[in-house]
Parts: C-alpha cells; structure tokens; sequence
C-alpha cells in the first residue's frame, strides 16, 4: 500500500514537471501541438490524483474493517469465557445432583434394609400388621398390588414407583397398608424433588395412622422436605415435635442431631 502510494507521488511530480515544461516546448510546437500537450498532462493528472483518492478510500475501508474484525474476535473470546464458565458450573450442578441422588438412594437401602429384617413390631410388611395399627386385615389383591409398587421402589424407578403408590392409595383407602403407601410415595416424590407433595403424604400418614411404625420417619422426613425448601423455622418446629412425640424413636435421635445444626 505504501510502495503505490509513493509510485502515485511521483506521478503526480513528473505530471506537474511536465507542465512547467510546457511554455518552453511551445515555443517548439505550434500552439496546437501546445495546447494539446497541455490537455494530456492535465489528463493524466487528474487521473493519478483520482487513483490517489481511490488509494485512500480502500486503505480507510481496509482499516475499519480491520478494527470490526478486532472487535468480533474480542466478542468471541467474551462468550467463549462465559460459555466455559456455564460449562464450569453445569459440571458442578451435575455432580452435586449425582451425590444427592446417591445419598437418597442409601437412604432408601437403609430403610427398606430394617424394613426386611423386621426391625419393627407393627411393620405392614409382616403378618399382623393391621393388628398393630387397627386397620382391617389386607387383601390378597391389595397386598399384590402394594409388593409390585415396592418392587418398582426398590429399582429406584422413582416417577413409576410414585404412579404405581399413588394409584395403590386411591384404590385401597382404608387398606392396612395406605399408611405404608404414603410413607414411600413421600420418599419417592422426595427423590424427584417434589419436596411440597411429599410433605403433603407424610402428613397423610400422620393423620390417618399416628402410631403406625413409619410415623415417626414420616415426620422427619418432612422436616428434610422443609430443610430442602429452605424453610428453616418449619424445619425446627416438625423437629421438635417429632422429639416431643417420640422421644425414643431412631427418628427422634436423627432429629436430634439434625436440630442440632439448623442455623
């Protein structure tokens, strides 16, 4: 660019040369001969100073576009930082998504684990259940149908376990085994974050049964509802009274610790 610019330069000397030479060849020439002379230099004059022009405008052009050009790679690299940084922390909500599914999962090991071993006298799984809570004996049906939503519980298939529970609730409502129903259609809307319906069936399962064996963890399982909802002050009075209305209870015990660190 700067090689034509200096070309140009001297075209326009010589053209300006050549016109202070023009009263001398006139002098030479006939004054036609002058005359047109003079027209050619003028001619090629005006076009070394319009290509100069020209030169200008498409270096001006080349140097805006240029700085456009700047300013979108900076752009890119803008939304690059911030498109590692969503990546950055999508990572970080994945992980922490996988540890909580992970920690309800053993959860739900630890609980159905007692509830095998019989580690409760009226648990609604054994014989003589109904006794214990003072609901009407079970039917076959109504036990068949409360195995298969369990079985689809224990696979961790929690929206499938939540439809089969559901339904096993509305078809069976004084069944001896609706207050068991509510405790793990709880847990599995517990899973899937649906904290205020889970809050809302173990709620259910203390009204109806407040002696059943699970009442105990169902009034500490909405006090995790409560604490996963960021309600604090609920969190501490379900607390208190679950320790004020089985003080000797493993859930109790829980709760204890648990209100231990509420801030």
């Amino acid at each position: 660019m700067k090689a034509s610019s200096r070309h140009l330069f001297g075209a326009l000397v010589l053209a300006w040369a050549g016109l202070a030479a023009v009263p001398a060849q006139a002098q030479l020439f006939g004054d036609d001969q002058a005359r047109q002379a003079i027209l050619d230099l003028r001619q090629r004059f005006d076009q070394a100073v319009t290509a100069q022009n020209k030169l200008v405008d498409e270096n001006t052009q080349l140097r805006r576009s240029m700085l456009e050009l700047q300013q979108q790679i900076e752009q890119l690299r803008g939304e690059l930082a911030s498109l590692r940084g969503q990546d950055e922390q999508f990572t970080r909500d994945i992980s922490q998504l996988q540890q909580r599914q992970a920690s309800t999962q053993e959860s739900v090991d630890q609980r159905l684990g007692k509830l095998e071993q019989g580690g409760h006298a009226a648990n609604p799984e054994q014989p003589g259940a109904s006794a214990a809570t003072g609901a009407p004996e079970s039917s076959g049906a109504e036990k068949q149908d409360y195995d298969a939503a369990l079985a689809v519980f224990r696979k961790g298939d929690w929206p499938a376990a939540q439809t089969a529970f559901a339904g096993f609730v509305k078809r069976y409502p004084a069944s001896s085994l609706t207050p068991a129903a509510l405790f793990w259609l709880g847990n599995a809307q517990y899973a899937t974050r649906n904290y205020k319906e889970a809050i809302g069936n173990f709620r259910s399962l203390l009204a109806s049964a407040p002696n059943h064996a699970k009442a105990p963890e169902a009034m500490l399982s909405i006090a995790n509802c409560q604490i996963e909802l960021k309600d604090t002050a609920g969190a501490r009075a379900t607390l208190g009274n679950l320790i004020k209305q089985y003080p000797q209870s493993e859930a109790a015990q829980a709760g204890r610790e648990r209100l231990s660190k509420l801030k």
